[in-house]
């Protein structure tokens, strides 16, 4: 299977909504409802899910999400999101307001006719998650790369965020 390109599509940044205004408290609202939705499965062998789910300079949409591995190299930021079963024409991702979303949706149907009998099943389901981008990043050169099921985004740093780090000696105290 080929590596196939997805466009990342830019929308200009509009007026802030009501619910946005918000933040706060959507936040808390989020997290209220991830702990409620904890004891529904496997509360008590993962009672703080919430905490060992924190990511430092990206936050989600949805607790319940396809899989995501992050991570930071020295001249580029990579997202790889497992979408198994999917098609790049399936896959939108969208650069607005200061973040990135990856969306989909799968449909699933089958029909099976025989003799006696006539079956017809379909499954739908959709996803989107959003990632805060962090200061740095090229946003001109984004790219996104769908290969055999695992998406793939890399956002590129800028010239001054690839700079090398600089080692602070540590002293004693007097």
């Amino acid at each position: 299977m080929a590596e196939t390109k997805i466009p990342v599509t830019t929308e200009k940044a509009s007026a802030p909504a009501a619910s946005t205004q918000a933040w706060p408290f959507e936040t808390l609202r989020r997290e209220i409802d991830r702990v409620f939705d904890d004891f529904g499965r496997d509360f008590w062998r993962a009672p703080f899910r919430s905490l060992a789910a924190f990511e430092p300079f990206w936050s989600s949409k949805l607790a319940t999400s396809f899989a995501v591995d992050i991570s930071e190299g020295e001249t580029a930021y990579e997202i790889a999101a497992e979408l198994p079963g999917m098609d790049e024409k399936d896959i939108e991702v969208k650069l607005a307001n200061g973040g990135l979303t990856i969306k989909g949706e799968k449909k699933d149907e089958k029909e099976e006719e025989g003799k006696d009998y006539h079956v017809s099943e379909r499954r739908y389901g959709s996803f989107e998650r959003f990632f805060s981008i962090p200061e740095g990043v090229d946003t001109d050169k984004i790219e996104a790369n769908f290969k055999k099921g695992v998406l793939t985004v890399t956002l590129p740093k800028k010239a001054e965020a690839q700079q090398a780090a600089k080692k602070i000696e540590v002293k004693a105290a007097a």
